[in-house]
């Protein structure tokens, strides 16, 4: 059995990128008391036009299992990054589908992404109270925290600084 495979996001892929990313927030107990962030989660369209939205596919049947945007500094979507930093937002992987690699093979494709470009870190933001498996996910990769890039977006949710420093790049 072979493991799920990542590309960028094509026009009909939006719907099931917007199902699953919210899907997953919601399981995560994310979205509560949001503010219209659900509505942000499932505007995929949106996101692709000023970021990459990569997807994770099983291989064999092609179905979209995770989801997540790449950003560079100084584009809309970013919020932590800064000079020679590319940050990746929204990874979700669909909660039916979690457990088969889709968060893994999309968080390395956006390092694999941020090297090719020449960058020197990857930046992200999580939230304090996100599930210990994604906590996980990310020290596997080696992203450390950087509490001068926690920030708030509005009461009550608090998100706290990764960076990821990519070989040579430092």
């Amino acid at each position: 059995m072979t493991g799920p495979i990542v590309r960028r996001a094509e026009p009909a892929d939006h719907p099931a990128v917007a199902r699953l990313t919210v899907a997953a927030y919601e399981a995560d107990g994310q979205l509560k008391g949001e503010n219209g962030y659900g509505a942000v989660l499932a505007d995929v369209a949106t996101r692709a036009e000023t970021g990459e939205v990569l997807v994770a596919v099983d291989e064999a049947t092609g179905a979209v299992l995770g989801a997540v945007t790449f950003v560079l500094a100084g584009t809309p979507y970013a919020e932590l990054s800064g000079p020679g930093e590319a940050e990746f937002r929204m990874l979700a992987v669909d909660p039916a589908a979690q457990g088969r690699g889709a968060g893994a093979v999309l968080v390395q494709a956006c390092v694999a992404r941020a090297t090719e470009l020449g960058c020197r870190a990857v930046v992200i933001c999580v939230r304090s109270g996100m599930a210990a498996s994604a906590h996980r996910l990310y020290a596997r990769f080696g992203f450390v925290r950087v509490p001068e890039k926690d920030w708030s977006p509005q009461p009550g949710v608090e998100l706290l600084g990764l960076r990821l420093e990519l070989p040579g790049r430092g």
